[in-house]
Parts: structure tokens; sequence; C-alpha cells
């Protein structure tokens, strides 16, 4: 059976012919197996693309077109009020815009053995999401006699987490001008100097309200659930390269939604596959169908430059070698004072600059350039080559 994929290795991608392996029952005759890779050659070789083929356009027709029937949802987590996930159309936006700053960053956390089957989730879930000392305070008080703020703990959520008063009292050493003491499940801040103003008091009540105390910052609210057999944490917020450190997570499955975090921490070839994942995800649960391979080109051309770049003035298109095809995105006159200004040629090789002036494209039959020249036959007589 070996040689038989041997002889198709330079026919079919590596991925294909192993896919094709993976599937044939054991036992299966040579003669049958040799067909079904003939038959998969064949259709490999129909589904190649022409050269001078405007990929370009037939991609942007094929996500555009169905694009215009997607919904403008937003899917909730039923019992969490903050778990939302951005869908549909703002989220393909999102991904081909290349915004940094997403709608709802989340989070898939997937667990090693035994926290997969549900052992300590509670406990694993809490630790991984930002406690903020509000949270975990049942009372602030205010002495404005003595220019002090009294905040007091409360016992269980401080067990749920496996803190103390002393741990959470440390958390706040680094404050300058207030003396900070601990009494039972009481924490104190009394200010150093002279009476301070009673608004500067109030705003430092606000200010210890919302400092960090435990868990992985960005993760504002976390949900265990279960699907399948698996028990996994979804998260609101997103901090890949922290999460990634515990030990009880899986390394190898969990993601998140944050394509630039994803390209930041495992570099440009998953970012690309994370563009890939999220754009296909969308269309999907659209009930859409579009062939991946207009995906993967979009894909391409987002990360060709090494770096995670959004469809826009600011991104790939700011990368084109040609000025009108920069100036026919968005700014013209900005682009073109520019190239002006430092004596720029466009050399017109591509369609859009072409479509401007209106000369050929270089797509399809007039992509290769013709030359005919003249030659002499055996005789001395000119003939046409």
């Amino acid at each position: 059976m070996e040689k038989i994929f041997e002889e198709y290795a330079e026919t079919l991608p590596k991925k294909i012919l192993m896919d094709i392996e993976a599937a044939i029952p054991k036992g299966m005759a040579q003669s049958k197996i040799k067909k079904i890779i003939e038959m998969a050659a064949a259709e490999y070789e129909s589904m190649k693309v022409e050269a001078g083929e405007a990929v370009g356009i037939v991609s942007a027709e094929s996500i555009g077109e169905p694009g215009t029937q997607m919904t403008l949802n937003t899917f909730h987590f039923a019992g969490v009020s903050e778990m939302n996930v951005t869908m549909g159309l703002p989220r393909i936006i999102e991904i081909l815009d290349g915004t940094k700053s997403l709608n709802t960053p989340m989070m898939e956390i997937h667990l090693k053995k035994p926290y997969s089957k549900g052992k300590d989730i509670r406990e694993i879930a809490l630790k991984i999401k930002e406690t903020k000392l509000k949270e975990i305070a049942s009372e602030f008080s205010i002495n404005i006699a003595d220019s002090s703020i009294d905040v007091v703990l409360d016992k269980e959520k401080l067990k749920a987490l496996g803190l103390t008063t002393a741990k959470v009292q440390k958390v706040f050493e680094t404050i300058k001008g207030y003396t900070i003491k601990s009494n039972n499940d009481t924490i104190s801040f009394k200010y150093k100097g002279k009476d301070e103003e009673v608004n500067e008091i109030f705003k430092m009540k606000e200010k210890l309200k919302e400092t960090y105390v435990s868990g992985i910052k960005g993760i504002t609210q976390v949900l265990p659930v279960k699907r399948g057999e698996e028990f996994i944490i979804i998260t609101a917020g997103t901090n890949l390269s922290e999460v990634l450190d515990l030990e009880e997570v899986d390394p190898t499955t969990t993601i998140t939604n944050d394509i630039f975090e994803i390209a930041e921490i495992f570099g440009i070839e998953a970012g690309r596959q994370a563009i890939i994942n999220e754009v296909s995800k969308v269309i999907n649960v659209q009930g859409l169908n579009v062939d991946i391979r207009h995906i993967l080109l979009v894909a391409d051309i987002m990360c060709v430059s090494g770096s995670v770049k959004g469809i826009t003035r600011y991104g790939v298109v700011s990368d084109k070698s040609s000025v009108l095809a920069k100036a026919s995105f968005e700014t013209p006159i900005k682009h073109i004072i520019s190239a002006s200004l430092v004596g720029e040629v466009d050399t017109l090789s591509s369609v859009v600059e072409n479509v401007m002036l209106n000369q050929p494209v270089p797509v399809g039959t007039a992509l290769p350039g013709l030359v005919a020249g003249r030659a002499e036959d055996k005789y001395g007589k000119e003939a046409s080559r």
C-alpha cells in the first residue's frame, strides 16, 4: 500500500494522501485503493485554478454575497448576564478589519484530566476569574474624623478563593500616603498626612473597590460548561499567555477569539489559522455555504507581511505598490500628493489601476504578453515566428 501512495506523492498534497490513508478500512484490495487515489487526483486537478483567474474578485463575490444575508446578532450565554459573544456580520467585520479591541473577547479553556471530567471545576474557574476588592468585600465605610477607610471582607468569598485577610492586605502594600492595618476580617486605610479633603477620601474608596486582588487580569467572567463528556471553562475577556501558564490548563486545545493575541504568542501561521477558524465559524453558524479557499485567500492576504493586518487603508491597502490602487480605496488626494512629492512611479501591473485608466486588465487571457518578431527561413526569406 505504501508503494501506491509513493506513486502519487508528487501528484497530490501530503495532507490529502494522509486523509485518504486514514479513511481507508483495513484489508481493502490494492486495486480499489489505487482507484480511490486516482479519483482523488482527478478531482484535485479539476479543482485547480487556471493561470490568470481573477481569484480576488471571485473570493470577494463569494464572501460578500452571502454576507448580505447575515444577521446582526449576539449570542448570549444563559445564566450570566455579562457573557455575550458577537456573531454574524459584526464579527466578520471585526475579523476582516483587523480590530484589536474586540466587542466581546472570550476564551474556551480546555483542561487536563482529571479536571476535564469535572474535578474541582468550580475552584479552577474562580482561580481564573479576575477578582477585585469590591467582589470580596461586604462593606466599605469612611471615617471622616480620622480620614480613614474601613473595608470588611466576606469570609465565605475569601474561603472560596483560597484567600486570607493577610494576603489581601499584602496587595495594598504599594499604596503610598496611607497606613494599612488589619483586624480579623477588616482592613483599615488611614491617611498619614494632615486631614485629607473629603472628596479625596471618597475617590480613594472608589479606587480601592476597583483594585485587582487575585485571578488573571482581563478575565471578567467565567462559566464552566459541559460539552459531550468534557468540562470546559468559557470566559468573558481574554489573557491567553497567563492562562496557558496554569497547570490544570491544556495548552494544545485552549483558544481565544483574539487573533492578534494568538499571532503574538504562537506566530503568524497560528494567526492565519485563527482567521480561517473564526470566519468559518461565523459563516457556518449562519447556515451559509462559502468555499474554504475563498477564506484561505483572505487569510493569506491579511498575514502575508508577517503580521496580521486588516483589509483597511491602514492595513493591507497601505502595502500596495500601486499609487492608483491605494487612491482607489480611500483618501485619494492624500495618496496622490504623497506620491507626487517623492516622484513615485506606478507600473500599472495590477487590476485596479488598469480599470481606472480604461486599459486591458492583466487577468485571464490578457495576463501573458506575446511578442511578435520576424526570422529568416533557410532560403533567406523572412518568415513569421
